[in-house]
C-alpha cells in the first residue's frame, strides 16, 4: 500500500472517532432534555397538584376459534346460501371486527330487513329476517304518462326481492321521466302494503303535477337585433295565449342546447362571425311551475365577403368554371349558411363527376380591421368511385328486388350523386318506408370503390277502413275500403272500396302489377259500378234532377321512356243509364220540357261507350305523395267511338310545380285545361252533339269559393212569380234569391282552371296535431255549349178581348187550354180546377247564363286537421270575379271518422 493510501485512511478514522464521541457527549444532554419536557410542571404554592389519572390501558383484542354457525329465522334461502356470502367458517380464529364484517357482508346482500349474530363461547348463531317477496308493482295517478311508456324504466318486478335501494331507484327513474316530459314538479310516494306468506305489493303514487313552462326568456346584450326577433328564431316560447297549443313552451334542456345553436347560426348568417352565447341559465320558480330562460351573447362585430375564390385539384373541376357558379360576391354580407351551402353544391357537382368522397374545404381568412371574409373553396384530390356494393336492409315484408328495382345505379357503375338522389326520391315516393329515407355511402374496399347501404323501415301498407261522416257537398256519407298497396311484398296494389252518399255510390274493384315479368312494364285494371245523383236546389231542399248509372271496366298498361318520362294506354268501355223520375218530370208517357227542360229531355236514354286512351307523363317530383319540388306535366288523348252509341275526342293537358321557399313553406302552381270534339257531323238545333253526362263541369271541390257544377253553361228557372202584376208576373224576377230558382248546370265541351296555393308551416304543437294550412287563389273557367232550346210559360194578355190569361192542362189528355185570370192567385188556381179536369201550371221562365270563357276567380284559406274523429278540411273562399249565373259558396268542409 503506497503512502497517500495511508493517509486517507488514518484521515477516515480520526473522522469516525470524532463523530463518536461527539455522539456521546450530547446524549446525555438530549436525555435530560426530554425528561424535562416530559415532566410535569411544578404546582405553584398553595395550589394542590392536578388528580392527573393514568392513561387507560389499550385493549388488546382477544381471538376465539368459531366452533359451530347457526342460522335462523330463514325461510326461502338455505342456510349454506346464506353462510356463502359469509368468511366464518368453523374452526377459524375470530375478534369482534370479524363478527362486524360479517354483518356487513349481510346487509351488502340487500336480502334481509334485519339481522344479527350473537355469540355464546364460540357458538355463533346468526339470526336473519328476510325481505319479502314482490307481488305486484301498481301504478297510480299517472294520466299524463301512460304505465307502457313507465313499466319499462321500472326495475321492480313480481317475485323479485324487495329493497328499499331499488324502490329508490325506480323513483328517480320515474321522477326523471316526468322532467323529460317538462314536468318538474311531479313527485312520487313509494308505499309497501304488506301480504300474507312474507309478501308484499309495492304501490308509486304519482302527484304528476302542472306541466313546467317557460314563462320568461330574457336577453342580454343584443344590440343589432330585439328581443322578438331572437325569440322567433328559437325553438323554445313562452306560455302564453298565442302559444296555447303549442309544446315547445315546456322546458327542455336538450332544446335550450338547440336554441343556442339556433341564434349562432342567425347570427352568422347575418354576418356576425364572432357571436357567441356566453350563458344559458334556466331557473325553475319556487312553486317548480315556471322556468325563467336567461341568455347572455356577445354579438361582435359584422362582417362581409372578401376575396372568394375556388382551388382544384380535380382534373374535371376547373377553378374559373366554378367561381362563376358561386353565389356569393365580394362585398356581400357575410352569410356562413350560404357556406355550407355552397360546400354541399359542390360536392354534389363532384358527386355528379364520379367522385363520391371529394374533399372540399372551406379556408377562412379573418381581416378584423377591414371586418371582411376572405374565403377559399379548396378541392383536394380524390380518385373517381365506383360502386362496389348495394347492400338492403331492414325489409321484412317488401322483397330485395322491390327496393333495388328503384335504383338507378347497379354494382359496378361509376358512382353519380344524382342516380343517388334519384333513387332516394323514388324510394320515397312508392309510400312503403320511413318519410325522407336516405341512402348511406361507406368506404369500400379501395379508396376508389363505395358502399350504398340502404336502410328501410317499412311502414304499414294495408288499409282496412269503415268511415261514416258528413259532407257539405253529399250530406251523411259511408265508406268502406281494402287496400293493400305492398300486396305480397311485390309493389302489387290489390283494392276494393264501397261508396254511399245521398249524391254518389259506387262499388270498385282493382288491381295493379308493376313490373309485369319483373320488366319495367306496368298492367292494371278495374271493375266498377257508379250512380250519380245529380240535383239542385229549392228553397234549400235539394231536388234530384236525372240519375246516372254506369258500369265498366278499364284496363291500363305503363312503359316508361326515359327516367322521368311515361307512356300509358287504356282501353275502357261503359254501359250508362241516364233517366230522370218519371213520377216527376213525365206526362202522358213522356219527358216533359215544360216541367223537366229540353235539355234534360234530351239527356236520358242507355248507352255504350267504347274509350281507347293514352296518357303522355313528364314527372320529376321528389316525392309524389307530398311533394317539395319538382315539376308534373301530362297529355292525356282519349277516343270515343271503337264501338258503342258515343263518339267523341276529348283532350287533356296538366301540369304543376312545387317550390320550396324555406322554412317549410312549400308553393305550388297548376294548371289544366281540356276540350271534347264530337264525331258524327254538327249539332242538331236542340241539343248538343255531346252528352250532357260527358261534358266538363266545375265547381266544388275544383274550384273553392263556387257552389258544386257551380260555374258555366246552366239554364236557371225562375218560378217567383209575382202575381200582384198580371201584365208580366214572371220577367220581373231576378238572381238575387236563389232560393226560389231551379237551377241546372249544363257543363262544357272546353275548360281551364288554374291554381295558386302555398302550404303556411306552423309551430311544432300545431304539427303535432295534424294542422297543415294553406292560402290559395283559383281561376278556371268552362264554356262552349249549343244553347239550349228554352222554355218559358207565363200569362199573357188577349189582344182581342183585353183579358190577361194563363195556360191549364189536363191531367188526362194533355190538352191545353187558357184560362181568364180575374182577381187574386185562389182565383187563379180556383178556375183551372174547375174547368172539366184542367190543372194550372205555374209560370215560370227559363233562362241561359254563364257560357263564357271570361276567367271566375276565388282567394281564399283553408286547413287541413287529421282530427281524432277523421281527416277534416275546412275552406273559407270569397269569389273574386264571376258571371251572371254563376253560383258561388263562401264556406265548405268535409269531414268522418273511422272506427
Amino acid at each position: 500500500m503506497n503512502s497517500v493510501a495511508s493517509q486517507k485512511i488514518r484521515a477516515r478514522t480520526q473522522l469516525s472517532a470524532l463523530l463518536m464521541a461527539g455522539t456521546m457527549l450530547a446524549w446525555p444532554a438530549a436525555a435530560l432534555q426530554a425528561q424535562e419536557a416530559a415532566a410535569p410542571p411544578t404546582p405553584a404554592p398553595n395550589v394542590p397538584a392536578p388528580n392527573v389519572p393514568a392513561p387507560p390501558k389499550e385493549a388488546v383484542p382477544t381471538a376465539s376459534t368459531v366452533k359451530s354457525i347457526t342460522v335462523t329465522g330463514n325461510q326461502r334461502l338455505e342456510a349454506q346460501t346464506i353462510l356463502s356470502y359469509l368468511r366464518l367458517r368453523v374452526g377459524q380464529s375470530y375478534t369482534r371486527a370479524t363478527l362486524d364484517q360479517a354483518l356487513k357482508d349481510l346487509a351488502a346482500t340487500e336480502l334481509f330487513k334485519d339481522y344479527q349474530i350473537s355469540d355464546d363461547d364460540g357458538a355463533l348463531t346468526i339470526q336473519v329476517a328476510e325481505n319479502p317477496v314482490i307481488n305486484r308493482v301498481i301504478l297510480e295517478g299517472n294520466k299524463r304518462l301512460k304505465e307502457d311508456k313507465i313499466r319499462p324504466e321500472i326495475k321492480l318486478a313480481p317475485r323479485q326481492i324487495f329493497t328499499r335501494s331499488k324502490v329508490r331507484a325506480d323513483v328517480a327513474r320515474i321522477i326523471e321521466l316526468y322532467k323529460r316530459q317538462g314536468r318538474f314538479a311531479a313527485t312520487v310516494d313509494p308505499k309497501m302494503v304488506s301480504l300474507d306468506q312474507n309478501r308484499v305489493d309495492v304501490v308509486f303514487e304519482i302527484n304528476e303535477g302542472p306541466k313546467s313552462k317557460v314563462r320568461q326568456i330574457n336577453i342580454i346584450g343584443n344590440d343589432k337585433f330585439s328581443d322578438g326577433d331572437l325569440k322567433d328564431e328559437m325553438a323554445t316560447k313562452e306560455s302564453g295565449l298565442l302559444t296555447i297549443l303549442s309544446s315547445n313552451t315546456s322546458y327542455d334542456p336538450d332544446r335550450l342546447a338547440y336554441d343556442q345553436q339556433k341564434l349562432r347560426l342567425f347570427y352568422l348568417q347575418n354576418g356576425y362571425a364572432d357571436f357567441r352565447v356566453i350563458s344559458a341559465v334556466a331557473e325553475l320558480t319556487s312553486n317548480k311551475q315556471d322556468f325563467i330562460i336567461t341568455y347572455v351573447v356577445e354579438e361582435g362585430e359584422r362582417y362581409k365577403f372578401g376575396d372568394v375564390s375556388v382551388k382544384s385539384e380535380l382534373r374535371d373541376f376547373k377553378p374559373e368554371m366554378l367561381q362563376k357558379l358561386l353565389p356569393m360576391k365580394t362585398g356581400d354580407w357575410y352569410n356562413a349558411k350560404q357556406v355550407e351551402d355552397t360546400v354541399e353544391s359542390l360536392s354534389e357537382t363532384a358527386g355528379l363527376f364520379g367522385y363520391a368522397f371529394a374533399d372540399i374545404n372551406p379556408e377562412f381568412h379573418r381581416n378584423a380591421e377591414t371586418r371582411t371574409m376572405d374565403i377559399s373553396f379548396d378541392v383536394g384530390e380524390s380518385p373517381r368511385t365506383y360502386v362496389e356494393r348495394i347492400d338492403v336492409n331492414g325489409n321484412t315484408l317488401t322483397h330485395d328486388k322491390v327496393v333495388r328495382r328503384e335504383f338507378r345505379l347497379n354494382e359496378g357503375d361509376a358512382f353519380n350523386s344524382f342516380g343517388v338522389k334519384r333513387t332516394e326520391n323514388r324510394l320515397n315516393s312508392l309510400g312503403y318506408f320511413q318519410e325522407n329515407m336516405e341512402i348511406d355511402r361507406k368506404e369500400g374496399s379501395t379508396p376508389d370503390r363505395i358502399i350504398l347501404e340502404t336502410n328501410v323501415e317499412e311502414k304499414p301498407t294495408g288499409e282496412l277502413s269503415l268511415s261514416a261522416g258528413f259532407s257539405s257537398i253529399e250530406n251523411f256519407l259511408l265508406q268502406g275500403s281494402i287496400r293493400q298497396r305492398n300486396f305480397r311484398g311485390l309493389g302489387q296494389q290489390l283494392q276494393a272500396s264501397v261508396n254511399y252518399s245521398s249524391y254518389s255510390k259506387s262499388v270498385e274493384l282493382g288491381f295493379t302489377e308493376p313490373y309485369l315479368f319483373d320488366r319495367n312494364i306496368s298492367i292494371g285494371g278495374s271493375v266498377y259500378r257508379r250512380d250519380l245523383n245529380s240535383f239542385n236546389f229549392i228553397n234549400n231542399d235539394r231536388r234530384t234532377t236525372f240519375q246516372q248509372t254506369t258500369t265498366g271496366a278499364q284496363i291500363n298498361v305503363g312503359v316508361p321512356l326515359t327516367e322521368f318520362m311515361s307512356f300509358f294506354g287504356r282501353y275502357t268501355i261503359n254501359f250508362d243509364d241516364v233517366s230522370l223520375d218519371k213520377n216527376l218530370y213525365y206526362f202522358g208517357g213522356q219527358c216533359d220540357p215544360l216541367v223537366a227542360g229540353r235539355y234534360l229531355c234530351d239527356a236520358i236514354g242507355k248507352r255504350t261507350t267504347s274509350l281507347l286512351g293514352y296518357t303522355l307523363a313528364y314527372d320529376d317530383r321528389d316525392n309524389r305523395l307530398r311533394p317539395t319540388r319538382g315539376q308534373s306535366l301530362s297529355l292525356s288523348q282519349d277516343f270515343a267511338g271503337l264501338g258503342g252509341s258515343v263518339k267523341y275526342a276529348r283532350t287533356r293537358l296538366q301540369g304543376s310545380k312545387h317550390f320550396n321557399l324555406g322554412n317549410r313553406f312549400i308553393l305550388n302552381v297548376s294548371a289544366e285545361g281540356g276540350y271534347i270534339y264530337p264525331f258524327g257531323g254538327r249539332p242538331t238545333p236542340t241539343s248538343d252533339k255531346v252528352r250532357l253526362v260527358d261534358r266538363f263541369q266545375l265547381g266544388e271541390p275544383q274550384m273553392r269559393g263556387f257552389d258544386i257544377r257551380g260555374i258555366g253553361p246552366r239554364v236557371i228557372r225562375f218560378t217567383d212569380v209575382n202575381l200582384d202584376d198580371p201584365t208580366n208576373p214572371v220577367l220581373n224576377a231576378d238572381l238575387k234569391n236563389r232560393n226560389n230558382l231551379i237551377d241546372d248546370a249544363l257543363g262544357g265541351r272546353a275548360y281551364y282552371q288554374g291554381r295558386l296555393e302555398m302550404d303556411i308551416p306552423l309551430g311544432t304543437g300545431a304539427k303535432e296535431l295534424g294542422l297543415r294550412p294553406s292560402i290559395f287563389v283559383d281561376v278556371g273557367s268552362v264554356w262552349s255549349v249549343k244553347r239550349p232550346t228554352l222554355t218559358t210559360l207565363g200569362d199573357f194578355k188577349d189582344p182581342l178581348d183585353g183579358l190577361t190569361k194563363y195556360k191549364c192542362r189536363n191531367a188526362t189528355t194533355g190538352d191545353t187550354k187558357f184560362a181568364t185570370l180575374t182577381t187574386g192567385s185562389t182565383t187563379l188556381y180556383s178556375t183551372c180546377d174547375t174547368a172539366g179536369g184542367y190543372s194550372s201550371l205555374a209560370p215560370f221562365e227559363e233562362r241561359f247564363y254563364g257560357d263564357s270563357w271570361m276567367p271566375r276567380v276565388a282567394i281564399g284559406a283553408g286547413v287541413n286537421w287529421n282530427s281524432p274523429f277523421g281527416p277534416f278540411r275546412i275552406d273559407f273562399a270569397y269569389a273574386l270575379r264571376k258571371e251572371e249565373g254563376d253560383d258561388t259558396k263562401r264556406f265548405s268542409f268535409n269531414v268522418g271518422t273511422q272506427f
